[in-house]
């Protein structure tokens, strides 16, 4: 199977071929939680790149990410669950929703990146029925490494209007986690990642 330049179809079809009888033995055993980490790491290995800003490295690490989602989808469209076409248009479909200063009638009022991000941040909530902030905080992901957490509930508790107050100077399990959360919010604040 030589191409010159493989195309989407073609990457689809390789994945469908791994995990076919006449296949990969280790690919078609694969599940979602025997991979699950993989996907972790390649996104990790994707944002390395760019702090190197190393586009050829970039680039190669982007597809080992696309590889990801492609082997997830496969093993989806096997169980006749959806397949990597409903993948992607559910994203171009939360692209468009998402986006109403560009696919439909929304006039931004400032043209600011700020405003198409409070936008983005207003409707996503709306088509994920998150109705209180409580829901809203609820929302992050769970698997995410805790400081990165930390940090997403701290940008969507401001988002709700939470403002953290100063922290008192106390020994108990309870304050040093407060702490620690305080200290997130400050870096978030700062624009430390």
């Amino acid at each position: 199977m030589k191409s010159e330049k493989y195309t989407m179809e073609e990457l689809l079809g390789i994945m469908t071929l791994l995990r076919s009888p006449e296949g990969c033995p280790w690919d078609r055993e694969q599940t979602h939680k025997d991979i699950r980490r993989n996907m972790i790491e390649e996104a990790y290995e994707a944002c390395e790149a760019i702090d190197l800003d190393d586009k050829e490295l970039l680039c190669e690490e982007l597809g080992d990410v696309l590889m990801q989602v492609v082997f997830h989808a496969e093993m989806e469209k096997e169980a006749g669950v959806f397949t990597f076409d409903d993948v992607v248009d559910g994203l171009c479909r939360k692209l468009i929703i998402r986006h109403p200063h560009v696919f439909g009638d929304k006039k931004l009022e400032t043209g600011s990146a700020e405003e198409v991000l409070d936008t983005w941040n207003a409707i996503k909530n709306q088509t994920k029925n998150n109705k209180t902030g409580a829901e809203t905080l609820d929302a992050v992901a769970r698997s995410l490494p805790a400081l990165l957490r930390a940090d997403k509930l701290v940008s969507r508790a401001e988002r709700t209007g939470f403002v953290f107050p100063d922290a008192e100077d106390d020994k108990t399990e309870e304050e040093i986690g407060n702490e620690l959360f305080r200290i997130v919010a400050s870096a978030h604040k700062s624009g430390i990642d």
